[in-house]
């Protein structure tokens, strides 16, 4: 089958586009057909180092992914062959106690797709029948492929950890990035007041015409202050950030008396000060989150048949030109999630 893989790394050098064995189906598991992924900032990771990542050379990149059932066993009662659907990454054990709890994004030997095994940037691919759902019939591959991971990330911290309410005030850090985005489509939808930062006056500008209802310059403008007095004094009940050490500071400051800050990345750094006085007299929140489970996934995938929500795809490519999509990427101008078109490119679904 044909696959995007790494042989090294370093820089697009040791990406390749080439050859790769079509994975065996095991018993219990789908073969997807993969008609698109999107990108992610491990993908870069991955081809760069993958430090502390237990991985083998060559590997496939790709996290996220739709496509088509091309086999299913008999054992599998819920999907059958040429079904549309979407793919969760994270393979858990089935037997630690985080899984037989339910909670298997915390499972102690989850093996992520494009991390730890190999990924979705490929014809096919493997995976157990519990993490491969039916897709939404709203949307079209690319779209779909996007919610699997930023979509995911962002229910999760808005409904999980900081579990928003309608009349809430929610500060999403980073505007423009997958998560940040899904975080504003999901808030907004949700009947939450949505206040946005970027240090790029188009994106912000962007957010706006998606429904934010304020954007804040970071480069321009005094995000604390700006906060302060657009809720009159009082702070933003949630903080949706993962940006890191940059705005850390801010993003605490920003926070009402007993407010929630949910936290999925560290880009510019993450060793930021603590400020402990301020956690412990204002009774603040802090949550760490990561990607979502199954049960999250399948809730976010119910939540999309019944709304107008639609990933926003910035650009797309085909995978042969996949080097180009992660300069893209890496250039961190995007609005939106960078897709890969595995099969043909699908029109918008109806």
């Amino acid at each position: 089958m044909k696959a995007v893989f790494i042989s090294g790394h370093g820089d697009n050098a040791v990406v390749q586009i080439g050859e790769r064995p079509k994975p065996a189906r095991g018993h219990g598991d789908v073969l997807v057909r993969v008609m698109a992924a999107s990108l992610n900032r491990v993908d870069l990771y991955m081809r760069d180092s993958g430090k502390g990542i237990t991985h083998s050379l060559p590997h496939i990149l790709g996290l996220d992914g739709a496509g088509i059932v091309e086999e299913v066993g008999p054992e599998e009662p819920l999907l059958t062959v040429g079904q549309r659907v979407v793919l969760h990454p994270g393979i858990g054990c089935g037997r630690c106690e985080f899984c037989q709890r339910g909670a298997g994004v915390l499972c102690t030997g989850i093996q992520y797709l494009g991390e730890h095994r190999d990924g979705t940037l490929a014809e096919f691919v493997s995976l157990p029948a519990r993490n491969v759902f039916p897709m939404p019939a709203s949307l079209n591959f690319e779209q779909a492929a996007a919610l699997g991971v930023c979509h995911l990330t962002a229910w999760r911290m808005l409904f999980g950890k900081a579990q928003i309410q309608p009349w809430e005030t929610v500060l999403i850090f980073g505007i423009g990035g997958g998560v940040s985005l899904a975080a504003l489509q999901l808030a907004k939808l949700a009947g939450c007041k949505a206040i946005v930062t970027s240090r790029d006056a188009g994106k912000l500008q962007r957010a706006l015409d998606l429904g934010a209802d304020h954007a804040i310059n970071g480069s321009t403008q005094d995000i604390t202050r700006e906060v302060m007095a657009l809720t009159g004094g009082r702070g933003a009940d949630v903080v949706i950030e993962n940006v890191g050490q940059a705005v850390w500071s801010h993003a605490l400051k920003s926070l009402v008396r007993g407010g929630r800050i949910v936290t999925c990345g560290a880009t510019s750094g993450d060793q930021p000060p603590a400020d402990l006085r301020r956690i412990f007299i204002r009774q603040l929140q802090i949550f760490g989150s990561t990607l979502g489970d199954l049960a999250e996934l399948r809730d976010l995938l119910a939540f999309v048949e019944r709304s107008a929500l639609r990933p926003v795809i910035c650009a797309t490519y085909p995978m042969d030109e996949v080097h180009a999509a992660l300069d893209a990427l890496e250039a961190g101008s995007q609005f939106g999630k960078i897709a890969i078109t595995i099969g043909p490119a699908t029109p918008d679904a109806q």
